[in-house]
């Protein structure tokens, strides 16, 4: 009988201890809002660590290594001091509904005479008909901004969002600069001052 009581009392506990586990497991998902999707895109998007690749699909290469001060100026967007890297864009992607399957840009990093994939960004035009800021993977677009000049045209007001898919990131993983990502090395850095916000959706 006091055989019994124990099996049963630790069949209990393994039951208990396994609700908790499901429990905190389901709680790590529910904090990482769009994790899948993001590991799935990872995962399509590994071919374009060559860079060429990236080319034949149409990403074209801005050429400038974009990295930012970290000064702060009011009425502009807010960009931690670190670097973007090199802007690979695909224009004609680019449409007031991001593809979450389907970043515009492509960011690379120059490392050792070559370039490495590091992150990708999705730009969303500011139109007449845009009542909300564009949201994918459970984070909102920052914007709407001015274009990031000299590289875009300042008339291409936008939202644009970040994802360090390739290179960890200790501000975050969509926050739009990297303090690890440099472009001392490489033969066109380009620093840029923080883009104007314009009037729309917040």
């Amino acid at each position: 009988m006091t055989k019994t009581i124990h099996f049963r009392c630790r069949s209990i506990l393994a039951l208990t201890g396994l609700i908790g586990a499901c429990l905190t497991a389901a709680a790590g998902q529910a904090a990482e809002p769009g994790k899948v999707e993001i590991d799935a895109l990872k995962q399509s998007l590994s071919k374009y660590e060559d860079y060429k690749a990236a080319i034949r699909d149409l990403y074209l290469s801005t050429v400038g290594c974009v990295y930012y001060s970290g000064e702060k100026v009011a009425g502009t967007m807010d960009y931690p001091k670190g670097a973007m890297g090199i802007h690979f864009v695909n224009v004609a992607s680019v449409s007031p509904t991001p593809d979450p399957t389907r970043p515009n840009v492509l960011i690379y990093e120059p490392v050792d005479g070559g370039l490495r994939l590091v992150a990708v960004e999705w730009l969303v035009p500011l139109t007449p008909d845009t009542k909300e800021p564009p949201k994918l993977f459970g984070q909102t677009f920052q914007g709407p901004m001015e274009g990031h000049y000299p590289l875009i045209p300042v008339e291409f007001y936008h939202y644009d969002l970040h994802v360090w898919l390739f290179k960890d990131n200790p501000l975050g993983m969509f926050s739009p600069t990297n303090p690890d990502v440099k472009c001392d090395n490489y033969a066109f850095p380009m620093p840029e001052q923080p883009t104007k916000m314009v009037p729309g959706p917040m």
